[in-house]
């Protein structure tokens, strides 16, 4: 050992070191390899919050730092910093897709997507919406893909918004979006319900 005293990660630590960057806009998380650190107590709920050693975050800000320095790594969730890397749990997607915008029409159709964080992403070909249905209740997880591997589930009234906008394609019903269709649901089976 060289003497160096092993720091227990913290949250505290955490937003520290991502405060010391100043990054502006999201921090370059893509080109920051630390060492890991081991796991923190810190869980994304399916719902969207965070939590941090059983109790809820509730200042929005630290919620954002926190989802701003939010990297996957082989189907595991960590945090971040320049110094600091550590293992959290989520239990669906990280983010919570909370609202969307519509411009133009049919297969001109845009939709902007806004996540519970304040993160945004354009459905299409480099931010797809997936529908994965509970193979047992046949019940709909629709997802966009935010950014480097992130997700967000998608609210149900922003599901059931999506559905009005849906049509029919090659044997899909789905929406289009940025050029890109996105199936949702074969058409035989909407047909069927």
């Amino acid at each position: 050992m060289s003497g160096q005293k092993a720091v227990t990660p913290s949250a505290e630590s955490l937003a520290a070191s991502v405060k010391a960057a100043k990054p502006r806009g999201l921090p370059p998380v893509h080109l920051w390899n630390p060492p890991f650190c081991g796991d923190l107590d810190m869980r994304i709920a399916r719902d969207g919050t965070w939590f941090y050693l059983g109790t809820p975050i509730t200042r929005f800000e630290m919620v954002r730092l926190f989802s701003s320095i939010l990297k996957k790594e082989e189907g595991r969730y960590f945090l971040v910093t320049p110094v600091e890397k550590v293992g959290i749990t989520v239990e669906d997607a990280p983010f919570v897709a909370v609202d969307f915008d519509v411009s133009g029409a049919g297969e001109a159709q845009v939709l902007e997507f806004r996540t519970h964080v304040g993160d945004t992403a354009v459905a299409g070909p480099e931010h797809p919406i997936r529908v994965v249905r509970d193979p047992e209740t046949g019940e709909p997880s629709p997802y966009i893909l935010v950014r480097a591997g992130l997700e967000a589930l998608i609210d149900r009234k922003s599901f059931y918004r999506l559905v009005d906008l849906g049509m029919h394609h090659d044997g899909w019903f789905g929406v289009w979006s940025s050029g890109a269709f996105f199936p949702i649901i074969p058409s035989d089976e909407m047909a069927a319900d």
